[in-house]
């Protein structure tokens, strides 16, 4: 059996990962979304999901995986384009919540990833949701233009509310510096 997660998708900023997982053999893979697929034009053409296919394909044949096997999938839209893929090669699937060993992985390498780009708050956690998007949110505010290369612009909400927000946010950020320079 394979159970297959991701990490990263519905978030405002960076990569986003998927994780592949067989529990017989304990191996575990890993392979990354580009941030650029989820910018607007990218975005909308559905690259995101058409790579999603790409990496599922790529990893079933390094893992040697046949059609017989059960795979359990995630329920997320990133795999909308792979249930598809799915059902035309006849693949044994079923669609499920994925917890435990897989899931804290690929959340822990998202997060890691997130580190790496120099989001450094402590209560950056691997619990996905709303905390997390104002903690990267923030990040991206204090330093908005050298920082929006990693947003995910191609959601709809970042492009009529959120970055409108962050640029605001961002200019209180620097009239707030320049006060503190002053004194």
């Amino acid at each position: 059996m394979i159970e297959i997660d991701d990490s990263g998708t519905g978030d405002l900023v960076g990569a986003a990962f998927l994780g592949f997982y067989r529990k017989e053999t304990d191996q575990m893979i890993f392979k990354t979304i580009p941030v650029e697929l989820f910018f607007e034009e990218p975005f909308k053409n559905k690259q995101p999901l058409k790579k999603a296919v790409e990496l599922v394909k790529e990893t079933f044949t390094e893992m040697n995986v046949s059609t017989d096997e059960l795979i359990k999938i995630c329920r997320g839209n990133i795999f909308d384009k792979v249930r598809s893929y799915f059902i035309e090669t006849n693949q044994n699937y079923e669609d499920t919540k994925i917890e435990g060993k897989l899931q804290d992985a690929v959340e822990s390498r998202y997060v890691n990833h997130l580190r790496e780009l120099g989001v450094k708050s402590r209560n950056l956690t691997i619990e996905s949701g709303k905390k997390r998007f104002f903690i990267l949110f923030g990040w991206v505010c204090r330093d908005f233009y050298r920082r929006e290369k990693y947003v995910k612009s191609g959601f709809k909400r970042w492009r009529t509310i959120w970055r409108d927000r962050a640029i605001e946010k961002y200019e209180d950020y620097q009239k707030d510096k320049k006060k503190r320079l002053r004194k």
